[in-house]
């Protein structure tokens, strides 16, 4: 079933076309969120995640604004992940076990000191990436904190995948070389 269809069956019967709606993107909703979520939270918590974006989305998707269905889907899916994902960072962060019988003293989840040295590799991190210059800090954010492919940053940057491997791996190397000195 192709996009256009979806929207009208949307447009015409709503129930048919959550329908197919939730039939046709339920893999592309699940691949995101898997994606995103592996690992950090359960997969029930993962499926949850999926089905509150079908929510979402069969609750505030609009078929005759147009625009492209498959990448508004797209983008809720990730933002719903993106929020648990932070959801669940938080609540780790404040949990305390009660399987144990010492209550004792609560101690605080936060280590001042491991988080200013995190922020002050963050920091020198960021300003070796841009020091890089272009296309080479663009190739390495794309890489490494989007996610993308060589053939996808090939297509932003207007090189060729090979091109765009070769100077991942310089840069890597010469990351490293600067890096090294800091820690």
């Amino acid at each position: 079933m192709s996009e256009s269809e979806v929207n009208d069956k949307l447009k015409n019967s709503p129930d048919d076309g959550h329908r197919a709606l939730f039939d046709h993107y339920y893999n592309y909703v699940y691949a995101i969120t898997l994606r995103i979520l592996r690992g950090i939270v359960s997969m029930s918590d993962i499926e949850e995640c999926v089905i509150d974006t079908f929510a979402d989305i069969m609750l505030n998707y609009d078929p005759d604004k147009g625009g492209s269905l498959k990448a508004y889907i797209g983008t809720v899916a990730k933002r719903n992940s993106i929020n648990m994902l932070r959801k669940s960072n938080r609540k780790s962060y404040n949990t305390i076990s009660i399987d144990s019988d010492d209550f004792g003293e609560i101690v605080s989840c936060t280590d001042v000191e491991q988080t200013a040295e995190n922020m002050d590799v963050s920091e020198a991190l960021i300003s070796a990436i841009k020091a890089l210059g272009e296309p080479d800090s663009i190739i390495i954010i794309q890489k490494y904190f989007y996610d993308r492919k060589s053939s996808e940053i090939g297509k932003i940057v207007g090189l060729s995948s090979t091109a765009v491997r070769a100077r991942i791996s310089r840069a890597m190397k010469k990351l490293k070389n600067d890096l090294a000195d800091f820690c």
